[in-house]
């Protein structure tokens, strides 16, 4: 029996239009998404919270997994499995279309810039790591994102809402479903989840809650108090940031809200011009 594919087509859609209006020309071409249905793994389960998923910028390639048992051809929640896979593409669109810079060193391609991100080519990131259980951040990784995640998830509610895909009435279902359209309470996020007859839905629940806590979360903080009532501005401003690798207008909106050297403050490691790790 064959599924609908229409909400997923629509997302897509919905997504092409929304990151055009970022300055992002062209999306992610299907043909360069691998998804992964079957596994040799006794009781794999895939989706976007799977080991190892995402997207592979040497190769410009999205591996995506099937939300569900990876154990059967056919889903257990065709819905479900078609929300999960827009989000994990909408999300790795905004990857694929994050401008990108690389130099060659000892004949290696070494990345320097990734969106708002730098790294130098002798090894310093631009920004430090949060530290371990901080509910902010300073880490441009981090705000990267979460800002893909928060549109890739606004996408796929909006693709819900469309098409009138309700959240399922157990927990874990409802948990997933919760978890692509962006509406996880704070409830979902202390609250652990045990799957007696599945230790990898057991995992996947657990990488699902320290997701949110250490991405979605931090992100959600860092617009909250660096752009209060103007979260979605800020929000629209880093993406197109992302896109073009040119942090001139948000770095001004900023300054302007905040100061001189906002960016510079918030982000810069002090060590970030330090002799190289590699001299």
């Amino acid at each position: 029996m064959g599924i609908d594919t229409t909400p997923f087509h629509t997302g897509i859609e919905l997504a092409s239009n929304r990151y055009a209006a970022y300055g992002l020309a062209k999306t992610l071409p299907l043909e360069r998404v691998l998804v992964g249905c079957d596994s040799s793994r006794v009781g794999a389960f895939g989706g976007f919270h799977h080991p190892d998923q995402g997207y592979r910028h040497h190769q410009m390639v999205a591996v995506i997994t099937m939300y569900g048992p990876m154990e059967r051809r056919d889903p257990e929640r065709p819905a479900l499995v078609l929300l999960d896979l827009l989000r994990a593409y909408a999300h790795d669109c905004l990857h694929y279309g994050s401008r990108r810079r690389y130099v060659e060193v000892a004949g290696v391609p070494v990345r320097t810039q990734y969106g708002i991100n730098y790294r130098r080519a002798t090894g310093q990131s631009y920004s430090a790591a949060d530290q371990r259980g901080s509910h902010h951040t300073r880490n441009l990784g981090i705000v990267m994102e979460g800002a893909c995640d928060k549109e890739a998830r606004a996408i796929t509610r909006q693709a819900a809402e469309r098409f009138g895909i309700r959240e399922p009435s157990d927990a874990f279902g409802a948990l997933a479903f919760r978890d692509v359209t962006g509406t996880l309470t704070e409830e979902d996020t202390r609250r652990v989840l045990d799957v007696p007859e599945s230790e990898e839905q057991t995992r996947y629940a657990a990488a699902l809650r320290d997701y949110e806590k250490g991405v979605n979360r931090r992100y959600s903080h860092f617009l909250e108090e660096f752009a209060p009532g103007e979260e979605y501005e800020c929000h629209t401003r880093l993406l197109a940031a992302m896109i073009s690798g040119d942090v001139t207008a948000l770095g001004a909106w900023l300054d302007d809200r905040h100061g001189p050297g906002t960016f510079t403050g918030l982000f810069r490691t002090p060590g970030y011009f330090e002799p190289g790790l590699n001299a």
